[in-house]
């Protein structure tokens, strides 16, 4: 297996997608976001999944089951399964982030140039690994 090593905040910084699907694993999953300013991604809640971000430039606010945060450059941030949050973009410049999910969530290799893109279309994990190549399933 290779695994992923690569400069993540080289990647972060530059990506310009809402969301792009760099690794997934059997039990964890590598996704870089950015959010324009007064974009947010969107309430929602994973019962089965905690997830970590990783802001890399700009600021916004994250709110788990109510409570604010406020976050720039350089804070972590976790989610446990089953909390409502959000991540909101209060800046004016965009908000680059990655994120990890455990476990996955989304489809492998998934890019979504936009937010409206990420909602039209279904992309939920279907069981395929970075690893396995297309077409296999865990």
């Amino acid at each position: 297996m290779k695994g992923f090593v690569d400069d993540i905040e080289d990647l972060t910084e530059s990506n310009k997608d809402f969301r792009r699907v760099l690794y997934t694993g059997k039990h964890l999953q590598l996704v870089l976001m950015t959010l324009q300013p007064g974009e947010e991604i969107g309430e929602e809640v994973h019962d089965t999944h905690d997830q970590f971000f990783r802001f890399e430039k700009g600021k916004g606010q994250v709110v788990i089951d109510g409570v604010s945060h406020k976050i720039k450059a350089d804070y972590g941030v976790i989610v446990p399964a089953g909390a409502r949050h959000n991540v909101v973009n209060t800046g004016d410049k965009p908000l680059k982030l990655y994120t990890l999910y455990g476990p996955p969530e989304h489809r492998d290799g998934v890019v979504r140039a936009t937010k409206a893109q990420a909602e039209a279309g279904e992309e939920h994990f279907d069981g395929v690994l970075t690893e396995d190549g297309p077409g296999t399933k865990i």
